[in-house]
């Protein structure tokens, strides 16, 4: 910040409370602290000055104008499920919680768009949504609690990726608040649009730091089928990855195809007995929600058997593709278990090369002594691995820091990047500037100095 003057946080609480209800504005030390982190380990958080919960774009304006007149950073928070640091407070700062502007403003099922506010539950549309007809597809693990705001500001992912994409590929327009408090309207609700520079997606994935979403204009699908799944069991992880290919080769689009290895299969036994098959070194998860899915599912067990699977079992019922799913959907809670603290990776890497990225985390993980299990999301080559570890040993977390870095630098020499859905924030600033290069944190830098001149919006974050 450029000669930031000094700011009793009872003189910003009076400020703020100029607009904002009382009860908006908090500033009891321990209510506070439960809006201190998101849920990432190895990450620094700071005490914030004051909490605010607007419920208006005025009043987030005024929380910005008031910002930049005393010169207070500002952290702009969802529903904290982050995993990278992003949405946490820095020391004197305004936290910015937008969970309490949580309207569905529009759904229109002829244009399939939906309107509405950062605050909204992702669970919450996609129900809303599909009694229209309609389908959003982005879905985190964490969407029953994460918001839309803040999947749009870590531009989040899900199971579904493989054929619907990414948080960014359903953003068509966003109101903004800037860091002066001006309000910036970016992007269209129509089909298509190609005016100016695409502001829009600037903002996807920047994690609040070069302004803060108040609205939104996502694009919807029509409702697909009923998806039906099948398992596929395999004694190597090589084969299970070498099915991987040959599905996505064969031209095949499967709505989900998912990896677990036999950490992970053993730790989701442990948490919910679930008789996942604990002699297996790997676990396929196929689904498709075409018009014929039985068909679909058929070909690509063709393909898990050809590859080396040892058993197929394709589910004939959407109640039972439900509940093998469900154990894909347990992984990280179970893993969470093993040793009471995670570290969870999200390098994505070609599919071409998920193999290697599996077989190398093994050994990372053996060099460490220590347990890291691999969930992947692996037709779009989207890993996970979670290093399990007991936070108070000094020593072990030293360890899984580092195999944690580790994982990261394979996944970069594999021609991937350290971040495919979860962001930078805290944890991966440093492995930013080696994956973009010189030149590309200069040109970011410049960015974010014309959003935001003061350095006021997530200030350590990204950079």
């Amino acid at each position: 910040m450029n000669g930031a003057p000094e700011s009793h946080p009872g003189q910003l609480a009076a400020q703020l409370r100029e607009v904002l209800p009382a009860e908006s504005v908090l500033t009891d030390p321990d209510v506070m602290a439960a809006y201190a982190n998101d849920m990432a380990s190895f990450c620094e958080a700071g005490a914030p000055a004051v909490v605010v919960l607007p419920r208006t774009v005025e009043q987030v304006q005024h929380v910005m104008r008031t910002a930049t007149a005393l010169r207070v950073p500002v952290v702009p928070q969802g529903a904290r499920t982050g995993l990278s640091g992003a949405a946490n407070a820095s020391d004197g700062c305004i936290v910015l919680s937008l969970t309490r502007m949580d309207a569905i403003l529009e759904i229109n099922p002829i244009d399939w768009v939906a309107v509405v506010e950062p605050g909204v539950v992702n669970a919450t549309l996609s129900r809303a949504v599909g009694e229209h007809g309609l389908y959003y597809p982005p879905d985190p693990s964490s969407w029953e609690q994460c918001t839309i705001g803040g999947n749009i500001g870590t531009a989040s992912g899900g199971l579904c990726c493989v054929k619907y994409g990414v948080t960014a590929e359903y953003v068509l327009g966003l109101d903004v608040v800037l860091a002066d408090g001006r309000l910036l309207k970016t992007g269209r609700r129509t089909a298509k649009g190609v005016a100016g520079y695409d502001l829009t997606r600037l903002f996807v994935g920047s994690e609040g730091s070069l302004g803060i979403v108040v609205r939104a204009v996502l694009a919807l699908k029509p409702e697909p089928p009923g998806q039906l799944a099948l398992a596929a069991e395999f004694g190597s992880t090589e084969d299970a990855c070498a099915a991987v290919v040959k599905i996505m080769e064969g031209g095949h689009v499967p709505s989900l195809l998912e990896l677990m290895d036999r950490t992970t299969i053993r730790a989701v036994n442990d948490l919910a007995q679930m008789g996942l098959p604990e002699t297996t070194e790997a676990l396929l998860l196929a689904a498709f929600d075409t018009a014929d899915p039985a068909a679909d599912l058929a070909a690509v067990g063709e393909l898990c058997a050809a590859a080396g699977a040892t058993e197929v079992v394709p589910a004939d019922t959407h109640a039972e593709s439900e509940l093998l799913l469900q154990a894909r959907r347990l992984s990280l809670t179970a893993l969470e278990a093993v040793k009471g603290t995670t570290m969870i990776d999200d390098v994505c890497v070609p599919r071409s090369r998920l193999a290697d990225m599996l077989e190398g985390t093994a050994r990372i993980a053996e060099k460490y002594d220590l347990t890291i299990g691999v969930c992947a999301h692996a037709g779009d080559g989207n890993t996970h691995p979670t290093v399990c570890f007991d936070a108070q040993d000094p020593d072990e977390s030293r360890r899984a820091r580092e195999s944690f870095d580790e994982i990261m630098a394979l996944g970069l020499e594999l021609g991937g990047t350290i971040t495919g859905e979860h962001g930078v924030g805290v944890l991966k600033k440093e492995w930013l500037a080696r994956e973009i290069g010189p030149v590309g944190v200069e040109l970011q830098r410049g960015i974010k100095q014309t959003f935001d001149p003061l350095g006021l919006l997530n200030p350590g974050k990204l950079f």
